[in-house]
Parts: structure tokens; sequence; C-alpha cells
């Protein structure tokens, strides 16, 4: 998005400041190219966004502003906007929810790279939906898209959109019932309080809602078994496993896209217990001929 503003002439380094909502990978990638490029970048998203994410982008340079979690990312957006408007001309946001280049680089890159090491075999895309352009750019390519050039290549693949189940906008805008109480959610990087103009409504066959706890619970499962993935990571495998155990699914090639890295969740309530444990773990007395005392124990054997 960032090298397409800058083709078009519309941002300058050093000059123009990037104000953007945001508060995944998109948010990350964009505070790096900044500071490689020379951009002040400033991000703004919801309260609940994790601290590892926060301390990535700042340490990547950004600047950071918190929003009111109960207005999720359209109250990031409009804090963006109220910035921008008090950078006198300077400001521009790249629109990662409607930005035609989001979705543009997975059909050039995604898609393609998913087509060529299935073999063609594809036969289910499960994704989450974040701004809409991962799942949109990579079926448009798969399943074929006059409009932007791409030619059928498998156009009976399934495509599977997941959402959190307390925030249902995606299954609603595609005429579906909406499943018990709706509103905030834990599931960070999807679900973001709109339906994406990225997205596109047309290739998606099927809207999986997981609930936050579903969630957590499969993330926790990932981890067990040595991949540590984030929450949004474990409600697309869980829904990519609801989708797989039904037997119309048997036999079938399925690919679901892992967006998230562990590591950025700590503070994530998922992670209460063990960080709990781990605030609570206390120095042990070393053995013989260590004298304890030098190292605040009360005596030189502890």
């Amino acid at each position: 998005m960032i090298d397409d503003a800058e083709r078009k002439g519309l941002i300058t380094p050093g000059k123009s400041v990037l104000v953007e909502p945001t508060s995944g990978n998109t948010g990350i990638a964009m505070a790096f190219v900044a500071r490689e490029r020379g951009y002040r970048c400033i991000l703004t998203m919801p309260e609940t966004m994790s601290v590892e994410r926060r301390m990535m982008l700042l340490a990547l340079g950004c600047e950071v502003v918190l929003t009111p979690k109960e207005k999720a990312v359209p109250g990031a957006l409009a804090k963006a906007n109220e910035i921008i408007a008090g950078l006198d001309g300077n400001g521009f946001m790249l629109q990662q929810f409607e930005n035609p280049a989001n979705p543009k680089i997975h059909r050039e890159t995604t898609g393609p790279e998913i087509w060529r090491d299935s073999d063609g075999l594809i036969d289910i895309l499960v994704s989450g939906v974040g701004t809409g352009g991962t799942v949109s750019g990579i079926s448009q390519y798969i399943k074929g898209n006059e409009e932007h050039g791409c030619p059928p290549l498998k156009p009976e693949m399934k495509t599977v959109a997941v959402e959190p189940q307390e925030q249902m906008l995606i299954t609603d805008a595609l005429g579906g019932e909406k499943i018990g109480e709706q509103g905030p959610h834990k599931i960070q990087g999807m679900g973001a309080g709109l339906v994406p103009k990225n997205l596109d409504l047309s290739v998606v066959d099927e809207v999986v809602p997981i609930h936050s706890d579903e969630a957590m619970k499969m993330t926790e499962e990932l981890w067990n078994i040595g991949l540590p993935v984030g929450v949004s990571s474990g409600a697309i495998v869980d829904a990519a496993v609801k989708v797989c155990a039904r037997p119309e699914s048997a036999g079938k090639f399925c690919v679901a896209i892992i967006p998230s890295f562990g590591e950025r969740y700590f503070t994530h309530p998922m992670f209460n217990e063990i960080k709990q444990k781990a605030e609570g773990l206390t120095k042990q007395p070393l053995p013989e001929p260590f004298d304890n005392r030098e190292f605040g124990f009360e005596t030189a054997r502890g």
C-alpha cells in the first residue's frame, strides 16, 4: 500500500505522516516500512490490544494512540481522522480496510504461493477476516476474477471466512442469523466492528463464527503441539477443524491461514494462569561451594 501511494505521488518520505487505525500485522508492517523510508507514523487502536503489540509498534518507532474499546475500529478510525485534520495537509491514511492495493498484493503473492505450494490441489480455503484483503485476494486469484485479470484456476474452491461469534457482522451482511449475545470479543485481529470494503462478499461461500472461548481453547491446544500462535489463529484453525470434520470434506485439501505469533499475546486473558505462575516464581539457592547469603538468602545453604 505504501509502494502504491508513493508511485501515485500521494506521499513523500520526510514530509508525509502516515496515520492509520490498525492493531495487527498491517500496523507492524507499516511501522517497519515507515521507519525504513523516513515517514512519521501514528497508529490508532482500541485499548484492548495487547501490551506486546503496543511494545512492538513503539519499538519500531511509531506513535501509538489508544481509543475506547467500546467503539472498536470505527472509534480508532474517527481518532485517526481527527489526527490527520490537525496535520496541516501532511497526514495520509492508507485505509487498509478499503485500499484496493491490499487485496491486490494477495492476488499477486499469497494466492500464487498457495496455488503453487499445494500443486493446485486446494479445495477449501479457511481465513479470518481483518481487513478482508487476504481472503478476497487469494480467492479472486484461485477462483478467477475477470475484473482483475485473474483466469479461473479452480472456481469450485470453497472459501470459508471466519469471524467472532460475538460479532457476526459478515454473517448478517450475507443474510445469515446471528448466534447468541453480540458485542465485544477477545479475538484480536478479526471482528473489527465493521464489514470491510475490501472484503469481496461474492467469493465467500460460508462464514463460520467462532466464540472467543473456542478460539482460546484451540490456541492452547496448538501451543501444546508446538505451534505458538495467537488467538486469531486459534479461531481459524478451530473453524478449519469443524469444516474438515464434515462428511462432505472427506479427502479434501484444506488450507488455513495462520496469521499470528503467540508471543504478542502473553497479556491476553487466555494466558492469565501462566502469567500468574511466571510472576510467582522465586529464585532457588545454589549448591556448594556457593554461599547463598551473597544472593540474599538467610543461610549459606538458603
